[in-house]
Parts: C-alpha cells; structure tokens; sequence
C-alpha cells in the first residue's frame, strides 16, 4: 500500500485527504494550523459576475462553485457550514443593470446562478433587513461557507476513516526512492508528499532547491454577535468596496476581509482593520450605530498568492512523488475544494481532470540555480 503524506490541513488538503481511496493508500495529514487561512475565514461563494480578466481561473471557480453540489452530498454539509443563501451585490444602478446582463450571458454555461433579479432600494432592504434602502442585484445561487466549520467537520470525518492527523511544524527531504518527515511527533517514510500548507510552501520546497512565486497575504475577518436570531433567513450582501457582509447562524455576522500585502506573518488583529472594515460596511447599513454595540472578535489568517494571482496544483517538475497546490488567494473557499477533489482523483485513478485551469506549473515552481 503506498503511503501518502499531505502536509497543510487547510482546505485543499483536508478535501484531498477526504477523498483519497484509503483502501489503496495510507493517509497520514500533518497540520501546523497557526495562521490557516481557511480556519480564519467565512466567505461567499458566487464568483460568476467577477471583472477578473482571467478566463483559466474563471472556468477554475465556475467549476468549483458547481462543484458544491457534490460536495454537500459526499460531506454531509448542513446549514451551519454551507448555505445557498442567495447573494445581494450592491453596486450603482448603471452598474447593476451590466451586471445583469452579464449574469444572463454567464449562466447559459454555469445554471447554478440560478435566477437573476434587478431589486428595487424597497427590495433590497426586504431581502436583508439591516441595509438601508440601495438598488441591488440578486443571485439566487450565491452561498456561503464558514471554512472553520468546514475543516471541523472534515477532520471528524478523517478520525473515523482512521487517517492520522498530525498536529506538528514538519520538514522533509529525500530519502533513497521515498521521503522522511521530520517534527516533534518522530520520523515518518512516504512514498508520495502532497503540499499543500498555503503561502509556507515557499519556504519548504525552498530547503529542497525550489524557487516559488508565491507570497503572504494577511487577512482580517470581523465576527459580530447581533441580536438578530433569523439571520440565517438572511443571503450575503457584496457591498460595493472592499468588505463583504455575510449573515450566519443565531445572529452571526461576519463582515470582511482586510487584505494587506504588507501584513505578511503577522497574526496580531488591529484597530485600522476593524476601522476600515466597519467605517465601509456602515454606509450600507439602515442603523450604522448598531455596530458598536455588538460584541465582536477577529478571525486572522495568511493567504497564499501568486504573481498572477492564480492558483496552481499538480506535480513538482521532474518529480511525480512531489505535488503541490497553493496560490488560492481570496477565492479559496471557491477553488480550493474542488482542486482537493482533482487531486484525489488523479491519485485514486490516474486520471489528471486538467482542463484549462491554469499556465504551466514551471510558471510558478523552478529549480533554483546554484
């Protein structure tokens, strides 16, 4: 039995392991959660009307956006981790109306937008109740996901299929035809090492002679507990700008995320971000003061993106025994489960669901020169 190490317990690599064939292999997952970006995140997933000018990483979350339906069913996603809640975008009304056709056009290839409704400022404060009167526009196939609870339920699912889950900061190197994983935990052989630990990618393949166009993101997320017990009745609002405001469960709102390219490492939350985040999002909303009343914490996390800002995944050059995957950036929660679920498949059946995801993975891993 081949003995497969997937080191980075994040999105892609919980669903990776989640759905590799235990029968053929054996699983162990190392995880270093400190700044998960997924753990530290909550987000909408409805990227069918993005302006984003790259066709590969559009047909990349069309696909992975489809590809929830699946998901919910293998995973036994309920309400508290996903919902197809709807999506309000809140954009001036000549924008909105391009945006409709937009989604019109869209959908001919992706049903999942489901319907598409120019709403008026009376509407849309009836849709969600805490925004002030503004036109929008509706999309009934728009969801949410609260990526800690998705990798919570994921990890259960792990404990019960008997996959080792191995809370430890891991380095490895070649070892003959294998690979020796080394931490606190002891020593480990594989025959096969997927990576897939976010924006620490750069640093690992570095101590095996990779060079990787990848950075740190920092991103600020702000948890409010509102009063409002049916906020789940509630579908996420894009606010015009930079912050999203998506309702949750028993009075859960989340608004976010800060992305600050400078902020790298850095965990600590900040005043500036909670600043910017609420002075933005309180221009939307039809009593602005109640967001000073209700408690709050930060979920902080560090995303991986590239040059190009495009994921990228599949085998190390020259090397099948070495996968990589990373580069997800603010759409993970979109992307990132679906790319777990391509290299699962490639592993179970040796069958590479390529498509036109993305450029060559030379684009973004090379051996370093000496």
């Amino acid at each position: 039995m081949e003995k497969i190490a997937i080191i980075g317990g994040g999105i892609i690599g919980m669903t990776l392991a989640n759905y590799l064939d235990t029968t053929k292999f054996e699983v162990t997952l190392f995880d270093d959660a400190t700044g998960q970006a997924t753990k530290a995140s909550a987000g909408i997933i409805s990227p069918w009307l993005s302006k984003r000018r790259n066709k590969q990483w559009y047909q990349l979350a069309k696909d992975g956006a489809a590809f929830f339906d699946k998901l919910i069913q293998d995973f036994q996603l309920d309400s508290t981790i996903y919902d197809r809640s709807g999506t309000l975008l809140l954009r001036p009304q000549e924008d909105l109306i391009s945006l409709a056709e937009l989604a019109e056009e869209r959908k001919k290839e992706a049903p999942e937008i489901g319907d598409i409704e120019l709403l008026t400022p009376t509407q849309t404060a009836t849709k969600l109740e805490l925004l002030k009167p503004a036109p929008s526009l509706h999309i009934s196939g728009g969801g949410k996901l609260d990526g800690k609870a998705y990798l919570t339920q994921l990890a259960k699912r792990l404990t019960h299929q008997q996959v080792a889950i191995i809370n430890d900061c891991v380095s490895f190197q070649p070892k003959g035809d294998a690979w020796l994983i080394q931490g606190d935990f002891g020593e480990k052989l594989v025959d096969r090492i997927i990576l897939t630990p976010g924006p620490a990618l750069k640093p690992l393949l570095e101590t095996i002679g990779y060079t990787v166009d990848i950075r740190p993101q920092k991103g600020q997320l702000l948890v409010f507990d509102s009063p409002y017990q049916h906020s789940s009745e509630w579908p996420v609002a894009m606010l015009d700008g930079e912050a999203d405001f998506i309702p949750f469960m028993s009075g859960k709102i989340l608004i976010g995320a800060t992305h600050e390219n400078d902020g790298g490492w850095d965990l600590a939350p900040t005043k500036t971000a909670y600043e910017m985040l609420t002075t933005h999002t309180k221009q939307f909303l039809a009593k602005p003061e109640q967001l000073n009343d209700w408690h709050y914490h930060f979920r902080v996390g560090t995303r991986a993106y590239t040059s190009d800002f495009s994921p990228f995944f599949g085998s190390v050059p020259d090397d099948p025994t070495l996968l990589v995957a990373s580069g997800l950036g603010s759409s993970g929660l979109t992307t990132g489960p679906y790319i777990g679920y391509l290299l699962a498949d490639y592993l179970n059946t040796g069958n590479w669901q390529k498509k036109n995801y993305q450029k060559e993975i030379k684009t973004y891993i090379s051996k370093s020169v000496s």
